[in-house]
C-alpha cells in the first residue's frame, strides 16, 4: 500500500515541477520582453526565480518518492 501511495505522489510532484517550471520559463520570457513595463519585467523576474524554487523543491520530492517506491 506505502508503495502506491508513494508512486502516485511521485506523479503529483513531478506535474507540479512540470508547472513551475512552465510558469519560469513563460516569467522568463516577459522579464527578457523589451516591450513589457518596467515593473511587469521586474515582476516576472521575480517570479521566476520563485518558480525555480518551487521547480527545485517538486522535483526533489518526486526523487525521494520514485526511490521510495524501489523499497
Amino acid at each position: 500500500m506505502e508503495t502506491i501511495k508513494n508512486a502516485a505522489n511521485y506523479v503529483s510532484e513531478t506535474v507540479q515541477g512540470g508547472g513551475a517550471e512552465a510558469s519560469k520559463e513563460a516569467n522568463k520570457s516577459v522579464a527578457k520582453d523589451g516591450n513589457a513595463s518596467l515593473s511587469s519585467r521586474a515582476s516576472a523576474a521575480k517570479d521566476a526565480v520563485g518558480d525555480k524554487m518551487d521547480e527545485t523543491s517538486h522535483n526533489t520530492k518526486a526523487d525521494v518518492h520514485k526511490e521510495a517506491t524501489k523499497h
